[in-house]
């Protein structure tokens, strides 16, 4: 039987990617989902809200993923007190040449962490808005684009949390995956504390070294963009999202926006396992991070304790898979 062969040589994004993975491991262990998601994330160039109780390395994970690819790495920790222009940057009088100059803020980078995101009230909320949506940063009245690759990783405490604000739904409609991040089973937990105690005093962050560019990435993303496609993928993909409308569990369904993340997400994940073309399983893979914080539950369904992410996967698995 002969061997199948890519249509588009993958080979060198499929090292890098793994090589990053392999970096952040040696300190985060027990996270292999969750790194796979921001990897998958980094490739579609969407962002990721990623969402858990405090302590299970979310911030960490981020930062390390960073700091893996040699760019500009931006981190902004959110609080009740943040303006907008904390964010974005202003226009600031030069005293020598009696014009305003404009500062850039620290949105302006290629991986920007926002730690904590609901900390912050709904006005600096909205000032990142523009730029994680057009890639773009207005004020007064001129507008300046963003680096190239852009990727904003936002962690968040569950909204239960005391000093938290729930993002609004056209925010959280900006970030392509939500990713919940729990706490590692017995085996993972023992695991840990044994590095932990191997490692003593070394600084475990410094063990983590770039091995791609951030060019490298920009050219990754632009091969991510042209994995194929079927036909019947697309269908499902489409019958999938057209499902949350009509699902009677759920208030709110998912735009065509969510079916555009759906399709870039899994042209990423197919690309990062080295193949050129779409399966029925990447789909199904991404499709939970994808959707879950783009539907509602009803108020019935909130209070029998159901989830967003298992009504998705219960949609997921009624479609019929195209073969």
């Amino acid at each position: 039987m002969p061997e199948f062969e890519n249509r588009i040589d993958l080979t060198a994004l499929q090292a890098r990617m793994d090589a990053v993975r392999d970096e952040v491991k040696k300190v985060i262990l027990g996270q292999d989902r969750v790194i796979n998601m921001l990897l998958v994330s980094i490739l579609a160039g969407g962002h990721s809200l990623i969402e858990g109780l405090p302590g299970v390395a979310k911030t960490l994970t981020a930062k390390l993923i960073a700091k893996a690819i040699n760019s500009d790495f931006k981190r902004i920790q959110f609080t009740p007190d943040l303006m907008p222009s904390d964010v974005t940057g202003s226009s600031i009088l030069d005293l020598k040449t009696n014009e305003f100059e404009f500062r850039r803020g620290p949105i302006f980078g290629h991986i920007v962490l926002i730690d904590e995101i609901n900390r912050a009230p709904a006005k600096t909320q909205s000032s990142l808005f523009e730029c994680m949506s057009e890639r773009q940063v207005t004020v007064d009245g001129h507008t300046y684009p963003m680096a190239n690759p852009f990727v904003v990783f936002a962690t968040q405490n569950p909204i239960e949390h005391e000093g938290t604000y729930r993002l609004p739904e056209a925010q959280l409609d900006r970030f392509l995956f939500k990713i919940d991040v729990l706490y590692p089973e017995f085996e993972q937990e023992l695991h840990i504390l044994r590095e932990h105690h191997g490692h003593k005093a070394t600084n475990k962050e410094e063990l983590v070294h770039a091995v791609v560019s951030a060019d490298e990435i920009v050219h990754f993303q632009h091969l991510a963009k042209f994995i194929f496609v079927h036909e019947d993928i697309l269908k499902y993909i489409a019958e999938v999202v057209i499902q949350t409308r009509t699902n009677a569990n759920l208030t709110l369904g998912a735009s065509p926006r969510a079916s555009i993340a759906i399709l870039e997400a899994s042209k990423a994940l197919a690309a990062l396992q080295g193949r050129d073309f779409v399966t029925p399983e990447d789909v199904k893979y991404v499709a939970p991070a994808t959707l879950g914080h783009r539907v509602q539950l009803t108020p019935e369904k909130e209070m029998e304790g159901f989830s967003t992410d298992y009504i998705i996967r219960q949609i997921v698995e009624s479609v019929e898979i195209p073969r």
